[in-house]
């Protein structure tokens, strides 16, 4: 891991931008901390870090200087600057095609559309945890919140130093993720917003369901995409509070 650039604000955060092998990120942590601190890795949605910057960051400062916590978030494959991904290209163009002629996805067009992105990201992401892991002011344990759900609910199946995630129903959901879900165990809270024009509502239901955590929880607000309630933030952040303090 290196870091490029650190600024620091006047509500006591710092911001380093970092590249690991390669792939462009950001951390954010509490400056004043007197002992290390656990961490959120931030997942972002499939527009790019720039793009997602000023939402992305206002979450991880309020993160930082609320409660204590560093974040990070490192930039989706094949967004950005990164080399795009052919097969993810082509799904894409496809999926256009079939949603303008009316038509259903099929899971074919969704395997090819998702499946690459989290076979590539979650190895990243757990590099991405090595790499933070190793940092004298960040001790763990870590939480997962938001980006690709798929990415979130694969990272959580699989590496045991997810302590907890909080989950951001949306996207497309291939058929392996259902399975990937029940491996789940770790407390999840996911935020569904109830009239969201670009998601499957009974997928995410679905999805909901076969998670395998004990402890889980939905929080459904009325609205589309982009009306998630401004106190849904604190509503994460006393989650991982419960769960990384």
């Amino acid at each position: 891991m290196r870091f490029t650039s650190e600024q620091r604000f006047d509500d006591g955060v710092v911001e380093r931008e970092f590249t690991l092998d390669g792939i462009p990120g950001i951390l954010w942590t509490p400056a004043s901390a007197s002992a290390p601190v656990p961490l959120i890795l931030i997942g972002l949605p499939p527009l790019g870090l720039q793009k997602t910057y000023a939402r992305v960051a206002g979450r991880a400062r309020y993160y930082a200087a609320q409660y204590g916590f560093a974040s990070a978030t490192i930039e989706l494959p094949g967004m950005g600057d990164r080399p795009r991904l052919p097969e993810v290209e082509q799904a894409r163009a496809d999926m256009r095609r079939v949603m303008a002629a009316g038509e259903p996805l099929s899971g074919d067009i969704v395997d090819a559309l998702i499946l690459p992105l989290v076979d590539q990201a979650v190895p990243e992401w757990q590099a991405a945890m090595d790499a933070l892991l190793a940092l004298p002011e960040i001790d763990g344990p870590v939480g997962y919140e938001g980006g690709v759900i798929s990415i979130g609910v694969r990272l959580a199946a699989t590496d045991p130093r997810i302590a907890a995630a909080g989950l951001f129903a949306g996207s497309f959901i291939p058929a392996a993720i259902y399975e990937d879900a029940r491996e789940v165990a770790v407390p999840l809270q996911v935020l569904l917003q109830w009239d969201d024009e670009g998601n499957d509502r009974q997928a995410s239901l679905d999805l909901f369901d076969a998670f395998g955590s004990e402890e889980k929880t939905l929080h459904a607000n009325t609205g589309g995409h982009t009306g998630v309630p401004q106190y849904e933030l604190d509503a994460g952040a006393r989650f991982f509070a419960r769960h990384l303090k």
